[in-house]
């Protein structure tokens, strides 16, 4: 049993080596991907894509499916925590463990749907995974680059995997209530589009439109060019360098739901490589709803006004 034991302990550590080598994480293109499979590396591929509407359709052989809803509060609070205990049955389910080479898949339809992989990248993260990537471009990258799909379904073997959720990626409310206080010192971005930070639009399920004070905004899709695909570390880290975002003693990137706002923080920690940057993960929802102060709220009558437009 100790000699089994070992040699499966030998082939991880040979595929997180191998994985390494080939420059695995944060992000990782198809023909990447495709080596790594083709070994035997002991691979995790999660597809994030809801079950009826990608996954069921044709997906990466060998994935596993944890559709992104899994990773989302409920519908008036879509960017509420999940458990421990939920995330713990989640994870466990699909086979993952701190260890394990994870691969996030999304559909890659456009920049807002590389929120969702983002979001995910974060909670796996933040949940104790340690290698993690994102496909870039996602299903439709892989397809575009001639790569199969199959429809036949991966059953993977459950884990032991236990959540401890850190908080070291995580701005709470206290968090954010601490930096407008002047108790601490922290940038904070809005990965939203500028009509959401002036106040011109608003999410359905916030109580009102408007954003953090002392905010200042950087659209999420500011991270891509001209594609679903987002843009590489060298690239991020300059243009990080020329928006005066390095120079922060921290980052607080939030948005309306903690989506969008992942993208921001992905750039900007994992690719940038800068240290210090936290999601909000409720964001504008959960600080409109709780009734905290806000900034850019319109009057009463450009509020109306802003309801009739969002109507018609």
């Amino acid at each position: 049993m100790k000699q089994v034991l070992a040699a499966a302990a030998a082939l991880a550590f040979s595929a997180t080596t191998l994985l390494a080598q080939a420059g695995f994480g944060p992000l990782i293109d198809p023909a990447t991907l495709e080596s790594a499979q083709s070994s035997e590396e002991d691979l995790l591929v999660l597809d994030i894509r809801a079950n009826k509407d990608g996954y069921a359709e044709g997906h990466i052989e060998g994935s596993v499916n944890a559709p992104y809803g899994l990773f989302r509060g409920p519908e008036n609070n879509p960017g509420q925590l999940v458990s421990e205990a939920t995330l713990t049955d989640v994870l466990s389910n699909a086979g993952a463990t701190p260890d394990r080479p994870t691969v996030i898949v999304y559909q890659g339809t456009d920049v807002t749907d590389f929120g969702a992989a983002a979001r995910v990248y974060w909670t796996l993260k933040s949940s104790g995974v340690s290698q993690l990537a994102i496909l870039n471009g996602g299903v439709n990258a892989w397809t575009e680059a001639g790569k199969i799909l199959t429809k036949e379904t991966s059953e993977p073997a459950p884990s032991e995997f236990e959540v401890s959720f850190s908080d070291q990626w995580l701005a709470t409310v206290d968090d954010v209530q601490a930096v407008l206080n002047g108790d601490d010192d922290a940038l904070l971005l809005d990965a939203r589009p500028e009509s959401f930070w002036n106040g011109e639009q608003a999410h359905p399920a916030a109580a009102r439109p408007g954003t953090l004070p002392q905010s200042e905004y950087f659209e999420h899709a500011g991270w891509f060019s001209g594609g679903p695909a987002i843009i590489d570390a060298a690239a991020a880290r300059a243009l990080s360098e020329e928006q005066g975002f390095t120079s922060a003693d921290q980052l607080i990137s939030f948005c309306n739901t903690g989506h969008w706002a992942a993208t921001n923080w992905f750039a900007l920690s994992e690719l940038a490589g800068i240290e210090n940057v936290k999601l909000f993960p409720e964001s504008m929802v959960g600080w409109s709803n709780a009734g905290y102060e806000m900034a850019n709220v319109p009057g009463p009558i450009r509020y109306l006004w802003i309801q009739i437009k969002n109507i018609f």
